[in-house]
């Protein structure tokens, strides 16, 4: 703690710890997205300030997760583009859910790609059953 009594040294040195943290405030800020800075404390120390911003991403991160499961349980054959794009998205999302430390057997991805098939494709769910 600064005072009166404190040494030229010492308020030399907290002047450079509090322009060091004021510098580290504005990167950090125009690193990240504007919408996880909203509601953040402004009066704090760069610390402080990482560590409201990683319980930010935390939230963020769960919503991204529900979000992506939420795509892939209600992915559905549209007619318009074809099985293989159908898969090629089911396997994306699953590569994303992966980088979230979510394990989605390649197994399921199938079971779920011939569920979201309609009738018309009894074949090649009749043939894929014969196959496992």
């Amino acid at each position: 703690m600064i005072n009166v009594k404190s040494t030229p040294e010492k308020k030399k040195l907290l002047a450079k710890l509090e322009r060091s943290n004021r510098i580290s405030i504005i990167v950090i800020k125009m690193i990240v997205f504007e919408h996880l800075l909203s509601d953040l404390p402004e009066k704090v120390t760069a610390k402080e300030f990482l560590y409201a911003l990683g319980e930010r991403y935390r939230v963020s991160d769960n919503v991204e997760f529900r979000c992506l499961m939420k795509q892939l349980m209600d992915m559905r054959y549209d007619n318009v583009n074809g099985v293989r794009e159908l898969i090629v998205k089911m396997i994306h999302i699953q590569t994303k859910l992966k980088s979230h430390k979510i394990d989605i057997n390649e197994k399921f991805i199938v079971e779920h790609a011939l569920n979201c098939l309609p009738t018309d494709f009894t074949q090649i769910k009749l043939a894929y059953n014969t196959i496992v």
